[in-house]
């Protein structure tokens, strides 16, 4: 809240002013169409549970949170699909450990069975090896 201290034009009388910041609040869409308050504690509780055993600093992933935070409400969107959340979380993860982005993107993705759950390592491999091609050119 901001204090200010204010005086009229036309009678010269001072007078005090209380100033608040209006947050808007941000709604996260889920699939099923239902509308929830984004709570920035559920992706940071599902990012440490794909990083579970895994060499990932804590602070990497509050950074991660805090980051994809600002830049949702810096988008001024009002309602946010919970999907661009999620993508957005799984490219945060595969630069970060790509266990984790596999432990995530099978829960995130709902992977039906094994087969589904190989291909998205295959693609994961596919992506590693066309990386190693484009350093070593």
């Amino acid at each position: 809240m901001i204090r200010r201290r204010r005086e009229c034009n036309k009678c010269n009388k001072r007078f005090t002013t209380y100033e608040r910041v209006e947050n808007i609040p941000l709604i996260v869409v889920k699939k099923g169409g239902q509308r929830t308050a984004f709570d920035k504690n559920k992706i940071f509780n599902g990012m440490i549970k794909a990083c579970e055993k895994r060499p990932v600093p804590i602070d990497t992933i509050k950074t991660v949170v805090d980051d994809l935070e600002r830049s949702l409400y810096q988008s001024e969107m009002k309602e946010v699909p919970s999907s661009l959340i999620g993508e957005q979380v799984m490219v945060a993860l595969k630069s970060m450990d790509q266990v984790a982005y596999v432990r995530f993107a099978s829960v995130y993705r709902q992977f039906k069975d094994v087969a589904s759950f190989m291909d998205e390592l295959e693609r994961l491999i596919s992506e590693k090896q066309a990386e190693g091609l484009h350093d070593t050119v």
